[in-house]
């Protein structure tokens, strides 16, 4: 491919070498028995311009924060999820891989917020599982069906007729969210069609999944008659999946050849990895 067109794409969406481990993890490695050699953490982090130095640090803040943990074999480090990151990447790939719900909405999770102690915290847990803070004492979340991880505080269903359109628009930060989707149109659709290394294409399908996830995990999947005009969530969506699609080949080329744990070359769960290759299709 042409350098002027990776170059372009590098330098459109800049990564933390930390967020960028976690999004190997959850594209490559979890899905292939979730151990990978330290070597191969390099070089897949060079591919976007990360410094060994810089991998080196984040991977020992990851295994200090718990994501991780590592294992010498002889003179070769290797790292694996630990179960409570496997759970969370499991939750994390169904938003990123999986086709989008036709469920219609079910009603909404609500959560009421506490005062003092622990407020934060729980702020912070509800965000990361989409939340919106819609007032200053009330989370809400849609419901469609999808089963939520313990949320550590009471939490309770509701449906109403009420038009919501304010309350949500309020209650998260679209606007934003909506420039990130026009970002990721601009950066990725000049990649349809392109043709590139192994290498470049595993780059390239690390830094989409990056880029990606960041979306996915934030959009809170709105009917469509509470978000803002011009919503892109559909386009983005599908063109992530066409770009995952065309960079596959060659990428999965480039691991079968030179990623390994300590068994040797990395063995993928084919019932994964068809899943999500069945999923992406349909987009």
């Amino acid at each position: 491919m042409s350098p002027d067109a990776l170059h372009a794409t590098l330098a459109a969406f800049p990564v933390s070498a930390g967020a960028f481990i976690v999004t190997l993890y959850g594209d490559v490695v979890a899905p292939r028995g979730g151990e990978i050699w330290m070597g191969n953490i390099i070089s897949a982090c060079a591919a976007v311009g990360l410094s060994e130095s810089r991998v080196r640090t984040a991977v020992s803040r990851l295994v200090a924060a718990e994501r991780i943990e590592g294992v010498k074999d002889g003179r070769k480090s290797y790292y694996r999820l630990t179960p409570a990151a496997e759970k969370e990447f499991q939750r994390a790939a169904r938003l990123i891989y999986r086709r989008p719900r036709a469920e219609p909405l079910q009603g909404w999770h609500l959560v009421a917020l506490p005062q003092g102690p622990g407020r934060e915290a729980l702020v912070a847990r509800l965000t990361r599982l989409r939340f919106g803070m819609a007032e200053p004492y009330l989370a809400i979340l849609p419901d469609r069906g999808d089963p939520l991880p313990p949320l550590g505080a009471p939490h309770f269903r509701a449906t109403t007729e009420d038009d919501l359109t304010e309350m949500a628009r309020a209650a998260w930060p679209l606007e934003a969210l909506s420039e990130r989707m026009e970002r990721f149109v601009a950066g990725f659709a000049p990649l349809e069609g392109i043709l590139c290394s192994p290498e470049e294409a595993l780059g390239l399908r690390l830094l989409l999944v990056h880029v990606y996830r960041d979306i996915a995990l934030s959009d809170p999947a709105l009917p469509l008659g509470l978000l803002p005009e011009g919503w892109k969530g559909p386009e983005v969506r599908a063109l992530f999946a066409r770009l995952y699609l065309q960079l596959t080949p060659e990428a999965d080329r480039a691991v079968a050849r030179d990623f390994v744990d300590r068994d040797g070359p990395l063995t993928a769960d084919p019932t994964r990895i068809a899943r999500r290759i069945a999923d992406l299709s349909y987009h």
